[in-house]
Order: C-alpha cells, then sequence, then structure tokens
C-alpha cells in the first residue's frame, strides 16, 4: 500500500467506484475503502436505472437482469393505470453483480480497493489529509491529498465533517421474495406505505423485489404487506429477510470541504420522487472525478476551488431535485382519497394516453414530465378541482402558465 494516495474514497458502491474508476484511468492513485466484504454486499436497493443510464455509462448486459417497457400502477382503491411503450424504458440489475462490475472496472484502472475497512474520521490539514480507519476491528490511520466520501446515507458520519444535516429523508424496506408469474414492475399507492408507495419488482423467475418507503416503521408495514400478498397469491410466502436503507429527500447542505467532496446518497444525489440514486449518484461521480482531476493538476486543493463541483452538479441535477421534492410534497399532502380521484381522472380523461405521447417522458428526468404534465389544461383542471396547491418552477395554476 502507497504511503499517500492522492485520493482516498470512503464508499465502494457504484458513485465511489465510479469516481476511482475516472480518477485512477487519468493516472491518479486511488484507494477505495469499503466497510463491507465485498463490493454490492447488503444493499437495499431497487436496482431500476433508465435505458439512458445504462447507455451514458456503459452499464453492460451482464448485470441486466430484465428490461422494462412499462409498470402497473395501482391506486388506493385499486384502480389500474397500465403504462407502457414500445422500447424498455428500464433495467433491472442485478445490484450486487453491477457492483462488483463497477469495482471491478476501477481496478482494472488501476485503483486499490481495501474492503472490511470503515472511515470513522477525516481531518484535513494543509499538507495532506488524515483518515481515520476501522479495518476489521483494527484501527489505522491513512495519509491522502484529498478524500471522497461516497458512503450513502450517513448523517453521522457527514455532521461530524462539517457538511450539514439532511433536511428531510425516508426509509426504504425491501426484501427478496418468490413472486410467480410476476412478469412486470407493480407499483401501489395507499396504507401499506403512507405517503409514498410500495413495489414489486420481477428478478430472475421466479423471484421479485418487494419493498416500500416510508417515514416511520417501514419494516412493520412491508411485513404486513408481505401477509397480505401471500394471502392474494401475489407472492409465494412473507417469510423473508429485510434490508433497510436511509434515502435523502432533499440533498446535504454542502457536498465540499477542504480537501473533500461527497456523491450520490451520501451528497443527496437522490430523485426525490422515486428514491432511485445510482444514475444521479453517478452524474456526481463524473463531476467528482473532473473536479479533482484539474485541482490536482494545479495543487489546488483548498473548499473555494472544490466548490467548482457542488455548483456543476447542481447546476445539472438542481431543478430534478426542486420539481420533484415539490411532487413528492404534493403527494403527501393529497391523502388517499384524491389520489383515487386523480387516478380515475386520468383515466377518464385520456392523461395515461397523453402521458405515453409526451417527448418529454422520460425514466430519469422526471421534472420535464411533472411541469409539461402540470401545464396541460385537463391537468389545471382536474388539480382546481381537487383544490390542490399548483405552483413550482413559475407555473401559476390559475393562468395555466
Amino acid at each position: 500500500m502507497k504511503s499517500m494516495y492522492d485520493v482516498i474514497i470512503a464508499g465502494g458502491g457504484p458513485a465511489g467506484s465510479y469516481t476511482a474508476y475516472r480518477l485512477a484511468e487519468q493516472g491518479h492513485s486511488v484507494l477505495v475503502l469499503e466497510r463491507h466484504r465485498r463490493a454490492g454486499e447488503a444493499v437495499c436497493c431497487t436496482g431500476i436505472i433508465g435505458r439512458e443510464c445504462a447507455d451514458v455509462f456503459g452499464i453492460g448486459d451482464e448485470v441486466i437482469l430484465r428490461q422494462a417497457n412499462g409498470a402497473s400502477l395501482y391506486s388506493p382503491a385499486g384502480t389500474l393505470l397500465h403504462v407502457q411503450r414500445d422500447k424498455p424504458q428500464a433495467c433491472i440489475l442485478d445490484r450486487a453483480a453491477f457492483d462488483a462490475a463497477m469495482a471491478e472496472r476501477a481496478r482494472s484502472a488501476g485503483a486499490d480497493f481495501r474492503f472490511e475497512c470503515r472511515v470513522t474520521d477525516i481531518v484535513a490539514g494543509t499538507g495532506g489529509v488524515t483518515v481515520q480507519v476501522s479495518c476489521r476491528g483494527t484501527g489505522e490511520t491513512l495519509q491522502t491529498k484529498a478524500t471522497v466520501v461516497a458512503t450513502g446515507f450517513t448523517p453521522g458520519l457527514l455532521r461530524r465533517l462539517g457538511l450539514g444535516d439532511f433536511k428531510d429523508y425516508t426509509v426504504g424496506a425491501q426484501a427478496e421474495v418468490a413472486a410467480p408469474g410476476c412478469e412486470e414492475v407493480e407499483v401501489y399507492f395507499g396504507d401499506m406505505a403512507p405517503g409514498f408507495f410500495g413495489w414489486i419488482v420481477p428478478t430472475s423467475p421466479p423471484m421479485a423485489r418487494v419493498g416500500l418507503m416510508c417515514r416511520r416503521k417501514p419494516g412493520y408495514y412491508l411485513k404486513n404487506w408481505m401477509a397480505q400478498l401471500a394471502v392474494e397469491g401475489k407472492i409465494a410466502s412473507a417469510e423473508a429477510d429485510i434490508r433497510y436503507g436511509g434515502i435523502p429527500l432533499k440533498p446535504l447542505p454542502r457536498s465540499y470541504g477542504e480537501r473533500m467532496l461527497v456523491v450520490g446518497d451520501a451528497a443527496g444525489q437522490v430523485k426525490p420522487t422515486s428514491g432511485g440514486g445510482i444514475y444521479y449518484g453517478l452524474i456526481g461521480a463524473e463531476l467528482a472525478a473532473a473536479t479533482l482531476h484539474d485541482a490536482l493538476a494545479d495543487g489546488d486543493l483548498s473548499a473555494k476551488r472544490l466548490s467548482r463541483y457542488e455548483r456543476e452538479w447542481r447546476k445539472k441535477l438542481g431543478r430534478e431535485l426542486r420539481v420533484g421534492y415539490w411532487a413528492r410534497k404534493l403527494y403527501e399532502h393529497i391523502g388517499n382519497r384524491r389520489v383515487d380521484r386523480l387516478f380515475e381522472m386520468v383515466k377518464s380523461r385520456g392523461i395515461d394516453r397523453a402521458m405515453l405521447g409526451m417527448e418529454d417522458l422520460s425514466f430519469d428526468w422526471h421534472s420535464r414530465t411533472i411541469l409539461t404534465l402540470a401545464k396541460r389544461q385537463v391537468a389545471v383542471q382536474a388539480m382546481n378541482l381537487l383544490k390542490l396547491p399548483l405552483r413550482v418552477a413559475g407555473f401559476d395554476r390559475q393562468r395555466g402558465k
């Protein structure tokens, strides 16, 4: 192991590994520290990415379990909306294989990895950074020129590093179960996940991922829902190991510091509408690597210099996060009865068919869909009828502008 690396990355998930890959590819010495025994272990993630993400970041078919053209959406009362397009819109990943492939890409480019190593503290000084690590229960001190925090939702560590607190977050719970006959993504709204939603995502037949998000007692709600699904014959059994994960709904107040950047879920680069973080995290990783490459070349790793990273990723993702969060809070506000009425309106007025014809409809860029749909007169009428607030990104409900 080197006496001092150019960059030490805390976290070997997709965002951390991709940052390592891009930096190592450009000739920098990089060490990735991952707290689990291997990449992809103990991941609580649905593993759905858009086709665009797979194409942009070269995600190969070997880690894609299946592709999805559409999904079935169920209202609290059971009203079904089926949305489908001719071409695949999303890919369902083998998360363990995907994480391992991303780590191997970084290793092939020259990055070093150490597993079962948890970063406990990071202290920046004038000549470098001291990283405190617990590796298999033994404390170590490592030196580096710069650090990247890619540890996922770890508010305690981020708070200690002086980067602030997440202003809003939720918790996801998920289990792998046998679900014979499940051939497409199913999304459920209602009391099984108050204020949020549940999902059944088919993987390798007959298996599927069943999960939900909610602000409190996610395990309680998921167990109850799985018991109901088992009675209905949707899944073979409600007995399954449940994994949990925190999901930021708003970004971290600051994603940079002296000799330090934060990427992925750790920075809150997550879709507030769905909780998906892979694509946005990879975009953040790309920008973080570019910022560090230039800063290392110039010998300037100050917070002022590294603040360029935050400006760049907020320029790229800021509107998505703002509009998505508005939509998220609106959904939490309206309640089951209004959700049922919206489903009925969407079906009766052909809004679902109109959405499928929208060029801006995207699996990854939700603000385009939200704003385009919000400005359609039929949606304005529905919002007025239900007395819902509809002011976002300059949109005026009364004028439809």
